[in-house]
């Protein structure tokens, strides 16, 4: 047996020897064995079975942590220079997503002078992805360092498609494909923070692992990171009903809950009537559909909770709804 698969293989028996015998991995392993990973030391056999043991006995904290390690460790040098203000992950794989509304609040948000750094990959969504709506406006996703930098210098804003940020950790989450199944690898995406921003947000589907993306902020020194269900895992707030989020603050070594009050006299918005059109109508001010454009500004301000721009859900909503208004100056 090659030397390095024999020493994945140790990860392996150590996660799935089976009742009472199988044990999480130590961060230290987990760093080691995810770092084999991405740099292709691991058989294909070895990291099917990797990452679907991990799936079945649940994401464990130390264990993610120590996986981002790896995959910060890989994009450390060229990407890891960016002085982003927020970190955006946008991950989700929401089988009734229409269009992506928060990207229009990341946007505004970015002309208001919250720089913004964007990643992620929408291969698993319904909905119309990243990628696409932004070419509806007219701007091109990053495809390198240089690139998303001065995107962000110019505009405040920079997309990095996980194909271009990593290929490697594109071709694992792609694994879903073959295994019919998320793995731990879509977290450890959510929580890299490539550009070193000290606030991130971050939404995710099923409520259970709020708790996992706290706990992973805390144990790596995260400045600041927001967490709510967002619809279809991703982070944008729905004013439709009230909503809960969870604020890692390293400064106070705790963790605030928001309260968030639903909108009055809002209607559910049908996903199916989404196009690139009205996508593109939004932003330009030419169409105002209710809910969209609600569900924009509660967004817009949950994000300035997250990067410390305003310290209450009002004040934060007060300056949402004017930073939505003023986006066109």
């Amino acid at each position: 047996m090659n030397i390095l698969h024999e020493t994945f293989s140790k990860y392996i028996a150590a996660l799935g020897r089976g009742p009472g015998k199988s044990r999480a991995l130590t961060r230290d392993e987990a760093r080691d064995a995810f770092g084999m990973v991405l740099r292709g030391e691991a058989d294909p056999h070895q990291i099917g079975a990797f990452l679907m043991l991990l799936r079945f006995r649940g994401e464990d904290v130390p264990e993610i942590a120590g996986m981002v390690e790896s995959f910060r460790a890989s994009i450390d040098a060229p990407w890891r220079e960016l002085n982003a203000a927020l970190d955006w992950p946008s991950y989700g794989a929401g089988r009734t997503r229409g269009a992506p509304w928060f990207l229009l609040s990341a946007l505004a948000l970015a002309r208001a002078g919250v720089t913004v750094a964007m990643h992620g990959s929408n291969a698993f969504s319904t909905g119309i992805p990243v990628e696409t709506a932004l070419r509806a406006l007219g701007i091109a996703p990053s495809t390198d360092r240089p690139g998303a930098a001065a995107s962000l210098r110019e505009t405040g804003f920079a997309y990095l498609p996980l194909a271009a940020l990593s290929p490697a950790m594109d071709r694992l989450l792609g694994l879903r494909h073959l295994l019919g199944l998320r793995s731990p690898v879509n977290t450890v995406a959510r929580l890299a923070n490539p550009s070193g921003a000290p606030a991130s947000v971050d939404g995710v589907f099923h409520p259970a692992y709020i708790a996992v993306h706290l706990g992973v902020a805390e144990c790596l020194g995260q400045p600041r990171l927001l967490v709510l269900k967002g619809g279809g895992g991703e982070a944008e707030r729905s004013p439709l009903k009230p909503a809960t989020a969870w604020l890692w603050n390293n400064a106070g070594g705790d963790t605030e809950e928001h309260a968030f009050p639903a909108a009055p006299n809002l209607t559910a918005h049908p996903a199916a009537t989404d196009t690139t059109e009205l996508f593109a109508a939004v932003w330009r001010g030419e169409a105002v559909p209710p809910t969209p454009v609600a569900t924009i500004v509660a967004t817009i301000g949950m994000a300035l909770l997250a990067a410390n721009r305003r310290g209450t859900i009002e004040a934060a909503n007060t300056e949402a709804e004017q930073i939505w208004r003023n986006r066109a100056r």
